[in-house]
């Protein structure tokens, strides 16, 4: 029989040994808790630490990479800075910032793109009501012009008509830019034509050497001739601009492979490679062109080239610089492009300079069929093909199609083949002494005098609509220019290319 204290004994030992394994687990909780809040403390100092990165980053995509891919959209050079932290370019917090960058750029892209086509669709309808009013302003001058005898009226119509034109010109150019149509439907016309068309809008067109060695008759078809007479204005406009009052812009017509070239060269200061490729961009016409690219204010020069070159299928460089140390532009016409007018029937203006091309046999033997075929100008066509260069290859007189010399009673005088067999083929024609435009004026003015005079004796109303003087049907406005002399305006607003 077990005794009570032994009983006792037991019990206490029992108590110890349930005592130390309850003390043991309590150690272990308490352990196991310390280790808990030490990793729930790392946890929350990794959790403000990831809190503050993102922070930053997000901060430093609202400060620094937001608006840098704002800028890119209008300065493509602008780089948009990475991440701050590298490691984060890799994360799935990086791609997301980089999907907003993206969808930020391609919603300014869209905006900037409606927003600058209802800018330019204001100011279509604005330069429309500014065309319509200069061309009203043209029409009255030129009545006017028609109308007074007195040399220094007009003369001072001559001058305001000239000035009405280069406004004409800066609105023609702006609503071209913004994507409306030129404005004005010629017939076919002279190359040539169109070309001194386009010099005659310019304030400084006494400084342009135009030089034709075109076969006579080369002209355009009808909807490529304001387009042309546009891009050589604009060409030229630059040319002044960049370039000495005292020094010349020479261009030069020439035949190639497939058509014909306007080339304009100039002694200006030329453009650096940036520019130069910035200016090609504009005038090859292949990307769309917004206002807000074009400054402050816009210069629309190149931009409307550019515009005109995709519309009707030209083609524009100005990727070379020019001998002269300043900038070659060089527009070719396609073939399909250009027609041949008989230069007997509708000559060139008389203020284009004539061809230094010397007719080859195929032309000067189609141009006798077409003299044999028309009775009607008898022998004053001969002197263009009787003795031309089917005779004599070395001849260096007057081009196919162009007039006779004239003697001093006006008549068309004969060439002796002598005299052309001793020309040289390499010499180019002289060129025509330039009329002053007060001799111009004066001679105008004693001409319509005259007119009026006889039909005054003959009981004819002076102001009868058929004294009027008729246009030629080239491109070249049939006006009297302002004096050679005039200062050269470089510093009007409008139409300038770079």
């Amino acid at each position: 029989m077990i005794q009570i204290p032994d009983l006792a004994t037991g019990g206490l030992a029992v108590g110890m040994l349930s005592a130390l394994a309850l003390g043991g687990g309590l150690l272990r909780a308490q352990r196991q808790q310390a280790k808990q809040r030490a990793e729930i403390a790392a946890l929350r100092r990794q959790l403000d630490g990831a809190l503050q990165a993102f922070t930053a980053e997000v901060e430093h995509l609202a400060a620094r990479r937001v608006p840098a891919a704002a800028r890119q959209l209008t300065h493509p050079h602008v780089a948009v800075p990475g991440p701050l932290h590298p490691q984060t370019a890799r994360a799935p917090l990086g791609l997301a910032l980089e999907h907003v960058l993206a969808g930020l750029h391609t919603e300014l892209a869209a905006q900037r793109t409606r927003i600058d086509a209802a800018a330019q669709a204001g100011m279509r309808g604005a330069t429309r009501e500014i065309q319509a009013g200069l061309y009203r302003l043209q029409d009255a001058l030129r009545g006017l012009q028609q109308k007074y005898d007195d040399p220094e009226l007009t003369q001072t119509l001559f001058q305001l008509d000239h000035e009405n034109e280069q406004s004409l010109r800066r609105a023609q150019v702006a609503a071209v830019v913004c994507g409306a149509w030129v404005g004005l439907a010629r017939e076919e016309s002279h190359l040539v034509d169109a070309v001194t068309g386009g010099q005659a809008r310019l304030a400084g067109y006494h400084r342009v050497r135009v030089h034709n060695h075109l076969a006579a008759g080369t002209a355009l078809v009808s909807h490529a001739v304001e387009p042309v007479a546009i891009i050589v204005a604009e060409l030229l406009d630059n040319a002044l601009r960049h370039s000495a009052p005292d020094t010349d812009v020479v261009v030069n017509l020439e035949h190639v492979h497939h058509g014909a070239c306007v080339t304009v060269d100039d002694a200006g200061l030329g453009m650096t490679q940036d520019e130069r490729a910035r200016a090609q961009r504009l005038v090859a016409g292949s990307e769309p062109i917004l206002l807000t690219e074009l400054g402050d204010p816009p210069r629309m020069g190149l931009a409307a080239i550019g515009q005109l070159t995709r519309q009707f299928d030209l083609s524009v460089d100005v990727s070379s610089p020019s001998p002269y140390g300043g900038v070659r532009a060089v527009l070719r016409v396609d073939s399909r492009l250009l027609s041949r007018i008989d230069p007997d029937e509708r000559p060139p203006a008389a203020s284009a300079p004539r061809s230094t091309r010397t007719a080859s046999r195929d032309e000067a033997s189609l141009d006798s069929r077409v003299a044999a075929s028309d009775g009607s100008r008898g022998e004053a066509s001969s002197p263009s093909h009787g003795y031309g260069a089917e005779h004599d290859d070395d001849a260096s007189g007057a081009a196919s199609g162009h007039h006779a010399p004239r003697d001093a009673g006006g008549l068309p005088q004969r060439r002796r083949r002598a005299k052309v067999a001793g020309a040289a083929s390499d010499v180019p024609a002289p060129r025509p002494a330039v009329r002053r435009p007060e001799q111009a004026a004066a001679a105008l003015g004693a001409l319509q005098a005259g007119t009026a005079a006889a039909r005054s004796a003959a009981d004819e109303p002076t102001g009868d609509a058929s004294t009027a003087v008729p246009e030629t049907a080239g491109a070249a406005p049939q006006r009297i220019e302002p004096a050679a002399n005039d200062t050269d305006q470089t510093d009007h607003e409008g139409g300038t290319a770079r």
